[in-house]
């Protein structure tokens, strides 16, 4: 399948699946995109405690760097874990160009490293962060009330809607505790559907730039 790496309108990078009209991050902004669903919407509902993350679709790490950030400017725990079946090559990883745009110059060899990390093991990034890439199929997730928050963003539900059925929600709801949350950029009807079927409370907020609105779905306490 032929990848491109192209600039999102808000000067971040992105990949871009040209057989399946699919990027990795919104085309409208990459950068923007993940500020938005995954921080502002996710992780800051966890201010001033520690947090454990599920990342569904590891990808290009932005979502990961910036949650790293986040964690040096709040001074939060995080222990985050990212699933990926497909790692992206290491010629595309050195395309990004997260650090830059992110003003985050110093941490450079970090987003660097989060690629480098062997799979499958937990690596301690600073005293505050640690990371688990974990190489393995959505549908193969089997855990059980470790997660306070996950970032489900997988390819969208035109080209790949296996991954948003009932099955995979099922999946996510026993791997949060009571309580958890569910963040995500999608707003199908067909999605809401499979989230409420397996218990998620689902609600309707505003989306990032380009997108009218995405989804937050909460596990019962």
């Amino acid at each position: 399948m032929k990848r491109e790496i192209i600039k999102t309108l808000d000067g971040s990078t992105t990949i871009f699946l040209k057989d399946w009209d699919e990027f990795y991050h919104s085309k409208h902004g990459a950068i923007q995109e993940a500020k938005h669903v995954f921080i502002k919407n996710g992780l800051d509902l966890f201010e001033d405690k520690p947090v454990s993350i599920l990342e569904i679709g590891f990808g290009t790490g932005l979502n990961a760097f910036i949650t790293f950030l986040e964690s040096i400017k709040k001074k939060q725990h995080v222990d985050y874990v990212g699933v990926e079946a497909f790692p992206v090559a290491p010629e595309e990883v050195v395309g990004m160009n997260y650090v830059q745009e992110l003003g985050a110059e110093e941490y450079r060899s970090i987003f660097e490293k989060m690629h480098q990390y062997d799979w499958n093991v937990k690596n301690t990034v600073t005293s505050d962060f640690s990371l688990t890439k974990r190489k393995q199929f959505f549908h193969e997730i089997d855990d059980h009330e470790i997660f306070d928050l996950i970032y489900f963003d997988a390819f969208g539900y035109r080209v790949q809607p296996e991954l948003w059925s009932t099955l995979i929600f099922q999946k996510m709801y026993n791997s949060l505790k009571p309580g958890g949350v569910l963040v995500t950029y999608a707003a199908r009807g067909v999605v809401k559907r499979s989230m409420t079927e397996v218990g998620f409370t689902v609600e309707k907020l505003a989306g990032p730039p380009g997108k009218r609105e995405m989804f937050r779905a909460v596990k019962k306490v």
